[in-house]
């Protein structure tokens, strides 16, 4: 079962993978956040024969969904209808600061969140 994990930007889309057997999460490409996305996403889940999708459920400080958060609720509805898969949100408060962490800024920053977000959720399922 490979999973698909993204950490969605209003500029840039992270994209992470697990491997085949849904055990662990590898960043994969960052995405510019384009009228593009979701046929670019639908192309990596088909390709990579993904079979569950994890997206960042982006709150504020309070817990509560901000912005950005109304812009994936759009793009969950937008793969469902094209893909069929289960989507699960998976809390993302601080991903890209972890990532900088442990990486530095690099171009793959934002895969290297959603590697993180796409790990929470395999950690969890254990």
């Amino acid at each position: 079962m490979r999973y698909i994990g993204i950490d969605y930007g209003s500029k840039r889309v992270g994209v992470a993978l697990s491997d085949e057997s849904g055990t662990m999460a590898f960043p994969h490409t960052v995405l510019a956040n384009s009228s593009k996305l979701c046929n670019e996403l639908e192309q990596i889940i088909s390709q990579k024969e993904v079979s569950e999708i994890v997206i960042g459920h982006s709150l504020d400080k309070t817990n509560k969904p901000n912005k950005i958060q109304t812009a994936i609720e759009e793009l969950i509805t937008d793969l469902t209808l094209a893909t069929g898969l289960p989507v699960h949100l998976q809390p993302e408060q601080f991903s890209t600061q972890a990532a900088l962490q442990i990486q530095g800024r690099t171009t793959m920053t934002d895969a290297a969140a959603a590697a993180l977000i796409l790990d929470g959720f395999i950690t969890k399922r254990k």
